[in-house]
């Protein structure tokens, strides 16, 4: 009897290691090709300080001086430069030794134009989405296919999710030599096994880092990231009352090529500014009226240098100094009559995070959020963030996240080795499924929770999980009554 039921209990050990080596197999065959896209991407983008330095000395580089030139020259001075243009940002030099970048958009290009701060002299444009950086940033967010892939990224981390799930599950130890293949390659092994220990033990080390890049970038995302920054980003009703807001979002400045403001105030209307002839409340009512067309596009359409009745660059330059934002912010120009100077600095540490909306007439600043007005959501994510983006601790964390980038790179390219080694001829290899079909309720209840904190994923789930259930395992039975 004892042994019967030792040999049952085996058995039903081999169904559902079978059943989930099949969910493992679907996800890393969904996954892994994204993943070893993302980590190359993400590498680029993690050492930008220095490929930017490397590529773009001098566009970026001046001789630093004991003082800068007046703002408004120096944006009149590029502007000139391509006087058909629109101004949609003005960066002014974080350092010393940096250049000042003027964003502009001059019909369908968007051009980045650098000016050196102290002598006035202009050194060069740079196409602000064709670009390495550009390309590996919009890579990385949505594949450069727009809201399809920013979904696709979405469905990839919520898999990436369920593959690590599963592959803990495969991975823990049931018998065998200790833990050689399994916390350390074994040396003795060679080819189709070799492989399978580096995908097993690069996939260990890199399974608690990986969660922690999938759920930090999962909130960038524009359905599940949407729904939970609206959930959890909220502030002190008196900062927004007491000023005109519009439609707009804040999130309208952000492009997946760029960050301008950072994902804790991405939610918050943007004020409106309220011109000498106007009182709060007819400005709230134009701004509504007007709200249908003023989306990014139009935002970004903000003209010339400084115009009649709007504060100067240089005012806005001198609210920064005065409020104590870092240097390394940008200031967004105003929309028409009724926009705002919006000043914003995404630090790399999101303690020096602010975003400042600037009346365009009177200059008052209507809204300032800092990082003490987040709540603790915000504060994980933006510090999640960071850790993500490797650059909250200088050059260590860069290699930090380097490394981790490689045992992803590793663990994705040796499973897509394993897989095509051992696959038959001309067939996807699927995993066989057991008979009969174990109930897995546990992984079930996982999967069920999962698919209901991320609902596209869910969904992606619920199809799979029929289509294997039902469709592919009768699929299976019938063909083997055919044999």
């Amino acid at each position: 009897m004892f042994y019967a039921e030792e040999c049952h209990v085996n058995n039903k050990d081999v169904s559902h290691y079978q059943r989930i080596w099949r969910w493992h197999f679907y996800a890393g065959l969904f996954v892994a090709p994204f993943l070893i896209l993302l980590s190359l991407t993400g590498i680029i983008y993690l050492f930008q300080p220095q490929l930017d330095r490397l590529m773009y000395p001098e566009q970026l580089i001046v001789v630093p001086g004991e003082q800068r030139m007046d703002a408004d020259f120096l944006v009149n001075r590029a502007h000139d430069a391509l006087p058909d243009s629109q101004i949609v940002k003005y960066i002014p030099a974080p350092a010393p030794d940096r250049s000042d970048q003027l964003v502009v958009r001059q019909q369908d290009q968007e051009l980045t134009i650098f000016i050196d701060p102290i002598r006035g002299a202009l050194l060069g444009t740079q196409d602000n989405r064709y670009n390495l950086q550009a390309i590996a940033r919009a890579l990385h967010a949505e594949l450069m296919l727009g809201t399809i892939g920013d979904r696709l990224i979405e469905l990839v981390a919520g898999w990436g999710l369920v593959l690590l799930g599963t592959g803990l599950y495969l991975w823990w130890p049931r018998k065998g030599p200790g833990m050689q293949g399994l916390l350390w390659p074994r040396r003795d092994q060679r080819g189709r096994l070799w492989w399978r220990d580096m995908h097993a033990v690069a996939g260990f080390w890199g399974a608690g880092f990986l969660v922690l890049l999938l759920l930090t970038g999962m909130t960038w995302t524009g359905f599940w990231g949407d729904k939970f920054a609206g959930v959890w980003n909220s502030f002190p009703a008196q900062m927004w009352n007491q000023v005109p807001s519009s439609a707009p979002l804040a999130r309208s400045l952000n492009h997946a090529h760029e960050q301008t403001v950072p994902w804790a105030v991405e939610t918050q209307p943007i004020p409106t500014s309220v011109a000498h002839n106007q009182d709060a409340s007819q400005a709230q009512n134009a701004a509504m009226q007007e709200s249908v067309a003023h989306d990014h596009s139009a935002m970004s359409q903000a003209g010339g240098p400084a115009e009649p009745g709007r504060i100067s660059w240089q005012q806005v330059l001198a609210t920064a100094e005065g409020r104590q934002v870092q240097p390394g912010y940008s200031i967004t120009p105003p929309s028409g009559s009724r926009g705002v100077f919006t000043l914003s600095i995404f630090a790399d540490d999101p303690r020096n995070d602010a975003t400042l909306h600037i009346d365009q007439y009177s200059g008052t600043v209507l809204a300032d959020v800092r990082w003490q007005d987040y709540n603790l959501v915000a504060k994980a994510v933006e510090t999640g963030v960071m850790l993500h983006m490797g650059k909250m601790y200088g050059w260590p964390h860069q290699l930090a996240m380097l490394l981790i980038c490689l045992m992803v790179l590793l663990s994705a390219v040796s499973g897509l080795w394993i897989w095509w080694r051992r696959r038959p001829a001309g067939r996807l290899g699927v995993p066989p499924l057991p008979n009969p079909l174990p109930s897995l309720r546990g992984a079930l209840l996982l999967l069920v929770l999962l698919g209901l904190a991320f609902p596209l994923v869910g969904a992606s789930m619920l199809v799979i999980w029929l289509l294997d259930s039902l469709l592919l395992s009768r699929l299976g039975a019938s063909l083997a009554k055919l044999r």
